[in-house]
């Protein structure tokens, strides 16, 4: 049987992250596995040497108190996370999944990922965290670090879940652009759902382009493909929003502008701003 890995930390994306992974479980026949991860780094108190001119009693006495304290945030961060697998098991049981699993785990999630990921065919993530900055649009940093760790596909959660009818593939020609064409023809996440194909080019053909194009119409999709000149982020956003579009498909490599990982690339400028969400290949 499939599995979804679902990533939640408690914050304002997790009910959208849970959304998400019920509509792919639906679509899969998957089960969702749920994994809130307690990092170390993020959930205690630094222990770094606030004693300044103390004696050494006071130091002592100071340290003492450290200690506890990061103990009590420990065992506190112990039952947050308790809660809110919890809450994602309730929430993923309304929204119709049948096989659901919840697990705590010590270490960052870019440290646990490995552990999980063979077993599982899809992760979804949200596109921020609870340390998020919303006022910049700054993505998360454990976005950043899974896209480039992860070799399953990794769906990232848009602020709110809205029904998906149609997806987009933003195609460059690159390796983990085709991969995407790849999913899409052959995996029965996106059977069914109207397909567009957009490449930003100032070219008016393109042989890896239209070999994708015969590709998803073998799978039996009826493709809106184009070629439009102009800047990716700018050719994809208006795309998108002219058609409606619910989903965005693209790689996280690429051989032109996309060819960067996340960090610093045009990858992440579509990221950040964009509304929907994001299925993405590495």
């Amino acid at each position: 049987m499939s599995q979804i890995l679902a990533c939640t930390d408690g914050s304002v994306y997790s009910s959208s992250v849970y959304d998400h992974a019920a509509w792919a479980a639906a679509r899969m026949s998957a089960a969702v596995h749920v994994i809130h991860a307690l990092d170390p780094q993020k959930e205690s108190t630094s222990l770094a040497d606030l004693s300044g001119s103390l004696v050494a009693d006071a130091q002592q006495a100071l340290m003492a108190e450290l200690v506890a304290l990061d103990e009590a945030r420990s065992r506190v961060a112990q039952i947050r996370g308790k809660a809110i697998l919890a809450e994602a098991e309730r929430h993923l049981k309304e929204a119709g999944v049948q096989k659901i699993s919840t697990e705590q785990r010590h270490g960052s999630l870019v440290e646990t990922l490995p552990d999980f990921e063979p077993s599982n065919d899809l992760v979804v993530i949200g596109k921020r965290g609870k340390s998020a900055d919303f006022a910049t649009l700054h993505l998360g940093g454990n976005l950043e670090r899974i896209i480039r760790a992860a070799h399953k596909p990794v769906l990232v959660a848009s602020r709110a879940f809205k029904p998906v009818n149609s997806f987009l593939i933003a195609f460059d020609g690159g390796p983990s652009a085709k991969k995407a064409v790849a999913f899409a023809a052959s995996h029965e996440l996106l059977k069914g759902l109207n397909c567009h194909l957009v490449m930003a080019s100032n070219a008016d053909q393109d042989a890896d382009f239209t070999a994708a194009k015969q590709q998803l119409e073998s799978a039996g999709f009826a493709v809106n493909a184009s070629i439009i000149p102009g800047e990716p982020e700018e050719v994809i956003a208006a795309t998108i929003e002219q058609h409606g579009v619910q989903l965005l498909v693209m790689g996280a490599w690429g051989r032109s502008r996309l060819r960067h990982l996340v960090l610093g690339s045009t990858t992440t400028s579509m990221v950040r701003t964009c509304l929907v969400p994001v299925l993405m290949f590495r």
